[in-house]
């Protein structure tokens, strides 16, 4: 294994963790074959394959599972001989990679933008992807830290709430419910809903309003996206759940209503989050000391 390059190790650790090439070329801006060709290579090296391939779906081998636990040994000891560095030489030159929700993602590039103003020589990565891998990036320390709805209760974090995060249902411009000054939530009852996938922290909040009020959803679509979702609300398909900090711009051109609907907007919390043992360098407590005290007001200003 002394011929394996650092490289190579980072792009395995990222191909087990999501264990697809595609995913893996997608987050590393690099090209399906350049995957491949850097994992045939570091199998070459341990002489032993490291992924089997089953139909279209990718597993890591038992030799995957044993190098995956020491790619991320080796790749956190020079992460955090980079850390150290950063702290002698103090916050100018830090870096920090920031991970947020997909419903996050229409606020975190703002937010961070109001961040470098303040703090023009650290350096950030930005990765937005669904709850889940947010999640698995925080318990592998691909990331310093979280923006997310609901913190993950499987893992031994410090989150700590800095905003409201309202939680509204909308329809077309044009839908029935639109003008009217108050909806009763049995409104609601025949109406078709497009939702967030099982497991997103909209569609757990969704289901948990809908169940308060005793009233089971009529779950007519499921997307992945709240861009999806809006455009489907927009072309009449439904009405959706979502959060009110994804509609600036719809609401601001008339495309989207907010039904008046009593009990709405359900309010839930936008968190910070790290792992408990995560150090904070200059950079990254900067970045958590800013969140705190800046991300409430900006928030304000968006709804």
């Amino acid at each position: 294994m002394r011929n394996a390059t650092i490289r190579q190790l980072q792009i395995f650790s990222v191909a087990a963790t999501h264990l697809s090439f595609a995913r893996t070329a997608e987050r590393l801006h690099l090209t399906h074959a350049a995957i491949s060709l850097q994992i045939k290579q570091l199998e070459e090296v341990a002489g032993i394959e490291l992924f089997e391939r089953i139909g279209k779906r990718v597993f890591l081998t038992e030799a995957g599972e044993v190098m995956l636990d020491h790619a991320r040994q080796i790749l956190q000891s020079l992460k955090e001989a980079d850390e150290s560095l950063s702290a002698l030489k103090g916050l100018k030159g830090g870096r920090i990679a920031v991970a947020v929700t997909s419903t996050a993602e229409y606020f975190a590039p703002g937010l961070l933008a109001e961040f470098r103003k303040v703090q023009p020589d650290v350096r950030i990565r930005l990765v937005i992807d669904n709850r889940d891998t947010v999640n698995r990036l925080l318990a592998s320390n691909e990331v310093d830290v979280a923006i997310m709805g609901r913190p993950p209760a499987d893992l031994d974090a410090e989150s700590v709430p800095f905003a409201p995060h309202p939680l509204v249902i909308i329809g077309a411009a044009g839908h029935p419910l639109a003008g009217r000054p108050l909806v009763k939530f049995e409104d609601l009852a025949g109406e078709t809903l497009i939702v967030r996938e099982a497991g997103s922290g909209t569609r757990t909040a969704m289901e948990s309003f809908f169940t308060e009020h005793g009233l089971k959803p009529r779950i007519g679509m499921e997307m992945g996206s709240n861009e999806s979702i809006k455009q489907a609300v927009v072309a009449g398909l439904g009405i959706s759940f979502i959060s009110q900090h994804t509609l600036g711009l719809e609401l601001k051109i008339g495309r989207i209503a907010m039904l008046k609907v009593e009990g709405t907007p359900v309010i839930r919390r936008w968190h910070v989050v790290r792992h408990r043992n995560k150090r904070l360098t200059p950079a990254l407590g900067a970045f958590w000391d800013f969140v705190l005290a800046v991300a409430p007001g900006y928030l304000q200003r968006l709804v």
